[in-house]
């Protein structure tokens, strides 16, 4: 292949790797923490013990979810799947405050108006403390921010390696009485306990 006929291969790849992004509005949060963040056209690497552990794991229906605001009005919703690497989220909301907003699960599945507390505390089964700049962290419902845009929308993709969607296991995001994404009024900051200094809780979604 001579150079030319290389560089226009080159060119064709990653025109057909763009192409099919659907939810590339933040490739960079298909991730779980600042230092495992990844581009969308170099995805997460997967350790080999975590390939064969999850492999074995019976097929887990997906679970979409409604996600309300502080009045008990949809605003959006998000769907939760099993992945190799842990729990795929797609999250797609309106109506929010432009900029970075925190956005965790917390553990109990109950999305009582207008402030959400009924949710209780963030999803963290190890008992660590908050935040991935958090040398004693972090929960296993910390997520990274949610990047709201001028129009008030989001559509973002994240990857929670600390939870599964199988029933019966102590990380499972579908225990009795289920969990809860919860969206912050303002963003996390990865390191402050319990939850990251990220304010009131202005939207929320029942896991069950």
């Amino acid at each position: 292949m001579n150079k030319f006929a290389a560089q226009g291969a080159i060119a064709l790849s990653f025109a057909l790797l763009f192409s099919g992004c659907e939810w590339g509005i933040q490739p960079t949060v298909i991730s779980r923490g600042p230092a495992h963040q990844h581009s969308a056209d170099s995805p997460a690497p997967v350790s080999p013990s975590t390939s064969v552990e999850t492999a074995k794991e019976p097929t887990v229906e997906s679970k979409k979810i409604d996600i309300i605001d502080s009045k008990g009005a949809k605003i959006g919703s998000a769907v939760l799947s099993q992945a190799v690497e842990g729990v795929r989220l797609q999250v797609d909301v309106s109506g929010l405050t432009p900029g970075k907003h925190g956005i965790h699960i917390h553990q109990t599945g109950v999305c009582t108006t207008p402030d959400f507390k009924s949710a209780g505390e963030h999803f963290n089964p190890e008992g660590k403390k908050h935040g991935f700049e958090n040398p004693e962290g972090y929960h296993a419902g910390d997520l990274l921010n949610l990047e709201v845009g001028s129009d008030g929308k989001a559509k973002a993709e994240f990857i929670d390696k600390k939870v599964t969607l199988v029933k019966d296991k102590a990380n499972s995001l579908l225990k009795p009485g289920g969990t809860a994404l919860v969206i912050h009024e303002s963003p996390d900051d990865y390191k402050t306990d319990p939850a990251g200094n990220s304010g009131a809780r202005i939207a929320c979604g029942v896991i069950m």
